[in-house]
């Protein structure tokens, strides 16, 4: 039986494939399944760490790249009495 992964925690990115690494380096199909993609048009979910950035801009040419939106500032609300 497979090992659970952990939940993510943190900041992450939203990474889809969408190019083939028919007729690219071999190390481009490595990096690409070291970032949990196995399929044409999926869409993973990473942390957001400069490891995986550094894979990220190795193959950005057969990715398509989205940060989810951040979460609006917390606001102060002054309490009048």
């Amino acid at each position: 039986m497979a090992a659970e992964r952990k939940p993510i925690t943190g900041p992450t990115i939203k990474v889809t494939w969408v190019r083939s690494t028919i007729g690219h380096k071999a190390g481009a199909h490595g990096t690409i399944r070291a970032l949990g993609l196995h399929r044409l048009h999926q869409t993973v979910e990473i942390p957001d760490t400069p490891v995986n950035r550094g894979m990220l801009r190795r193959v950005a040419f057969l990715l398509d790249v989205s940060e989810p939106p951040a979460s609006a500032p917390a606001t102060e609300k002054e309490e009048t009495k």
